[in-house]
């Protein structure tokens, strides 16, 4: 039995590892990209284990375990510190032309609020974004930062997309969207540094690929990709940031980082998982922060948990627009703009309740 049970879980790997390769949006084939982690860490064991089950099951289980590795650690190895970083590190110096910023997926039902406010009057950030946060996360997260973080946007939502940013730096312009679909919101404004400098942030957290939430990944992937054609089309020094319901090394994430140029200060330095807090076995990054090449970073660290099943993530960034060339900034070519542009338009054009 044990024989093609291995194997069985070697070609099983294998599979989903081919699945996920599949250019469409259906939920449960977008999931497939998410354990790639966990995917190559099962296919190691299942190769070391393979001489178990005995010629001629452990060659086809060697075989499917070295070809799960070799598709799954390319994706793998940006996020280790085995990789080149992509955001050079910050100078010392120049503390008016740096921010930090703290984001924090509450998860709506948790009533932890005095462990997040108790992390941020520790790390005091200068910019700060909720999501999931409703009207009862809005009067405690008010009480909180109302008189230091004194620029703010509120949308308090009981659908789980509510959302709300603290600033202690002044905003200009701020906005809420409704990008893609009706009830799912986004935060856009610019930022004066204390330097006088002024920079844009994207705060977004679009619906993720789920049975409960949407069957399929359109209306997620249309919603980076035209923030993402956005930053393209109005270059200017650029933060986004929140729980962006896909992980790192997807093919829509790629291809938003492609299609806007930004860069991922986590490439070369690690993970940074954040989702899910109480499962360390199945974590993922969901909650990022993407800078374009106009800035340098100074640190980034996943914060303590405080009750919610994601973990906050924070990061200080430095505006140096004089080492913007150190930068090797992703390019999109003709064909990844077209689809770009055909996942946008197909998502508009479909009834919201697909």
């Amino acid at each position: 039995m044990l024989a093609p049970a291995l194997t069985g879980l070697a070609i099983l790997l294998l599979g989903t590892t081919l699945i996920a390769r599949l250019p469409v949006h259906w939920w449960w084939i977008r999931a497939c990209e998410f354990p790639r982690l966990q995917l190559a860490v099962l296919a190691l064991v299942t190769a070391v284990l393979s001489p178990l089950a005995g010629p001629p099951w452990s060659w086809a289980c060697l075989a499917a375990s070295l070809a799960t590795l070799a598709l799954q650690v390319p994706r793998i190895l940006p996020w280790t510190r085995l990789w080149p970083v992509q955001v050079q590190a910050a100078e010392p110096g120049q503390e008016a032309r740096c921010l930090t910023v703290l984001v924090a997926n509450v998860l709506t039902p948790n009533r932890n609020a005095d462990r997040l406010v108790g992390l941020i009057q520790r790390y005091d950030p200068d910019v700060i974004v909720t999501l999931e946060s409703d009207g009862w996360w809005q009067q405690r997260l008010d009480a909180a930062l109302d008189a230091d973080w004194s620029h703010s946007v509120k949308v308090p939502l009981d659908n789980l997309y509510g959302m709300h940013l603290y600033s202690r730096l002044p905003l200009l312009a701020p906005r809420v969207e409704w990008l893609i679909q009706e009830d799912i919101p986004s935060i856009h404004t610019d930022i004066a540094l204390n330097s006088g400098d002024i920079i844009r942030l994207h705060a977004l957290h679009p619906r993720p690929p789920a049975p409960n939430e949407s069957e399929e990944s359109l209306w997620r992937d249309a919603e980076l990709l035209l923030v993402g054609k956005r930053i393209h089309e109005t270059p200017m020094p650029t933060l986004v940031v929140g729980d962006l319901n896909d992980v790192a090394w997807s093919r829509t994430t790629r291809l938003f980082c492609r299609v806007s140029g930004m860069l991922d200060p986590r490439q070369g330095r690690g993970m940074f998982s954040t989702f899910h807090a109480d499962y360390p076995f199945l974590r993922w990054p969901l909650d990022h922060i993407f800078v374009s090449e106009h800035f340098t970073l100074e640190a980034m660290s996943r914060l303590p948990g405080f009750g919610s099943d994601h973990f906050p993530i924070l990061a200080t960034l430095c505006f140096r627009p004089s080492r913007a060339d150190e930068h090797d900034a992703p390019a999109a070519d003709h064909e990844e703009r077209r689809d770009a542009r055909d996942t946008i338009r197909e998502a508009r054009a479909r009834d919201q309740s697909d």
